[in-house]
């Protein structure tokens, strides 16, 4: 795949997030719990949206017993969990496109603290589809490397075997791409193989990039990743900055 290493522009806020384990799985509980309603089952062969949302929770390390509850949950008749799925796009420093993924409970609230988020950071919220057409919906699954235990031919036949349509590899990891519709058949390949990810899940991939290089941009960029990241009901905020 062309471009920047996706992995690379992620890993300043990955490390936060590591350090905020408990609002880590607390988000993805929550967005196991939207799946199975919207999915209408508790059974990851029946419903692809939980089968992702528990690829994603595995690749952060969430203990199988929280996955378990929070399924039981979601499936309780009365869970008062009132999630919907909303997506805002905008602009950061420099026009960065920039896509924020919520789930919540009261969307005025969470509008008003992403419009904030942007203001507040030389961005600016602008309306649906304004970036999400340069960027396309991929499911992507990255495999560590440090170690050097993986040989990379096969890394590469083994990811093609399992149906993946590209492989980047950029130093010590491994960014493997799928069809959304793939996703789950290649993350379950991958695993039974016995790999172990350090991502895993359906990504807005960006078709090109915007560096920065003005020290006021990427302070404003990353203080606005950081603020969005923080918020209980962003799930993720997808951006094609490089600083």
């Amino acid at each position: 795949m062309a471009g920047h290493s996706k992995w690379k522009n992620i890993q300043r806020t990955k490390g936060a997030q590591d350090a905020k384990r408990a609002k880590v799985f607390t988000k993805i509980a929550r967005e196991i719990i939207v799946a199975v309603k919207e999915g209408g089952s508790g059974d990851p062969a029946k419903n692809s949206r939980l089968a992702a949302a528990i690829a994603k929770a595995k690749a952060a390390n969430m203990p199988n017993d929280n996955i378990k509850r929070t399924i039981e949950r979601a499936g309780k008749a009365g869970n008062g969990d009132n999630y919907e799925r909303v997506t805002y796009e905008g602009y950061g420093p420099r026009g960065v496109a920039v896509i924020v993924d919520a789930m919540t409970d009261n969307r005025n609230r969470i509008a008003a603290e992403v419009r904030l988020n942007f203001d507040k950071y030389n961005g600016n919220l602008g309306t649906s589809g304004c970036v999400s057409w340069s960027f396309d919906r991929k499911g992507v699954i990255v495999i560590g490397n440090e170690d050097g235990k993986h040989n990379e031919e096969t890394v590469l036949n083994d990811a093609l075997e399992a149906g993946a349509d590209d492989i980047e590899i950029d130093e010590d990891v491994y960014e493997i791409y799928t069809t959304p519709d793939g996703f789950i058949a290649v993350s379950g390949a991958l695993e039974s193989a016995g790999y172990n990810f350090l991502s895993a899940q359906i990504e807005m991939v960006p078709q090109n990039y915007i560096t920065l290089t003005d020290p006021d941009d990427i302070k404003n960029m990353t203080k606005m990743l950081e603020l969005m990241e923080d918020n209980d009901d962003i799930q993720d905020v997808w951006h094609n900055a490089v600083f």
